[in-house]
């Protein structure tokens, strides 16, 4: 019978126990000696080489190491009160008290505890009973590379929003006296995508407007009383397009769909609503609508004779989730009679979502260039930083703006 061939990794000789948490020992693949201790703050045993041959030499080495991570004071358990866990769990819980109170919106306050919960890439799993003093720029780093392996389809977007979780927990430490600085969290490069929207005239020519099209084609299918998944199309899906495209909304929970007519109030000089969103994507703010908005909701009132606690659109919904699947599964139908569906200049796909986008480039292109960019970020609940990288940078340069770039002044 053939004898089994014994692993290189194969104890030479037996272990030797120093003391407890403590050990030397050595393996068939190398003459030295290695140093196995336990470290209770990480719960999980560290293995060194000696670097020595002989055990009298190994054993002085290794109680040299024991007594280096004793001094770093990683063989002492971390008492719960400096983990990492705890200032996330007390962070958590500061942000939902904070939420409640509409300092920050609710959606704010659940992003932050599901990225720090995220049962596979969480800063919780990760750093879960560190003691949050020892964390260094090293440990972020070393975190951040495991996410990349566990999931390596997160964009450099996700991975920032994770960074500034983990900079949340750090900073509430260092609030509360427990450590003197946050660590350094180097940011990912973004690659920056131009948002899908529906191009309209001047950008294109009127057999080309997308827009156009988009209306019009809502329009046919509530003619024809198209039925999509039991509910048929009516002109409401039609106001809803004018609606958002003149408000500014995005089309989430907490927006479009939230309004009520209490949130609402018409103003003149200019014409325009002035609508209440009070738990938005940045939390509460007042805004501005276009002029073409207030017919609209004028429709809005005779197509439904409620209360002013009434939704605006598909107001028989009481589950505003459902209110919005109804919308968006209309919007596809009608995305799909016009061919729509795919923009045709990017390399990505029209959503409900694309309206909101088309909303703010019409104001960039038909103010011709001379909309705020702050009033207009403000009211739209984004920022100017948003508005630059992800609208105004990939439009072209209509013939007003071109002539105001080669404008003089006025005596020019």
């Amino acid at each position: 019978m053939t004898q089994r061939k014994q692993s290189r990794n194969a104890l030479d000789g037996k272990i030797v126990i120093l003391r407890r948490g403590l050990a030397i020992y050595r393996v068939k693949a190398s003459p030295f000696w290695r140093v196995r201790i336990w470290v209770p703050s990480k719960k999980k045993r560290v293995v060194k080489t000696t670097k020595a041959t002989t055990r009298v030499e190994a054993i002085s080495i290794a109680e040299d190491f024991l007594s280096a991570m004793g001094t770093r004071g990683l063989l002492i358990a971390t008492a719960k009160d400096l983990t990492f866990e705890h200032f996330a769990d007390r962070l958590v819980q500061i942000e939902k008290v904070r939420g409640e109170a509409g300092e920050i919106s609710s959606r704010a306050s659940n992003n932050t505890k599901n990225l720090l919960n995220n049962p596979t890439w969480g800063a919780i799993k990760f750093f879960r009973s560190q003691d949050i003093r020892a964390i260094q720029t090293k440990d972020y780093l070393k975190y951040i590379n495991s996410i990349r392996q566990s999931d390596s389809q997160l964009s450099a977007g996700t991975l920032n929003h994770i960074a500034v979780a983990f900079r949340k927990v750090l900073s509430l430490a260092q609030t509360e006296g427990v450590i003197d600085a946050v660590p350094s969290t180097p940011r990912q490069k973004r690659k920056d995508n131009p948002r899908p929207f529906f191009r309209f005239q001047p950008l294109v020519s009127e057999e080309n407007d997308e827009y156009a099209l988009l209306k019009t084609t809502a329009l046919k299918l509530a003619e024809e009383k198209i039925v999509v998944r039991n509910v048929t199309i009516t002109t409401e899906l039609y106001d809803f397009i004018l609606f958002m495209t003149h408000s500014f909304l995005r089309p989430t929970y907490s927006e479009i769909y939230a309004l009520t007519h209490r949130d609402i109030s018409i103003a003149d000089n200019p014409k325009r609503l002035i609508m209440t969103v009070r738990d938005g994507k940045t939390g509460h703010r007042i805004s501005n609508t276009m002029p073409a908005a207030v017919s609209v909701y004028q429709r809005i009132k005779k197509r439904y004779d409620g209360s002013s606690d009434d939704y605006l659109f598909l107001p028989k919904y009481k589950d505003r989730d459902h209110a919005r699947r109804v919308i968006q599964n209309q919007f596809n139908a009608v995305l799909d009679r016009a061919d729509l569906k795919k923009d045709r200049y990017g390399n990505s796909e029209h959503t409900v979502y694309s309206l909101r986008h088309t909303a703010i480039c019409m104001r960039l292109v038909l103010s011709q260039g001379r909309v705020n960019i702050f009033n207009l970020a403000k009211n739209a609940g984004t920022s100017v930083d948003q508005i630059e990288r992800f609208y105004a940078r990939h439009l072209p340069m209509n013939a007003e703006m071109a002539r105001n770039l080669h404008s003089f002044g006025d005596n020019g």
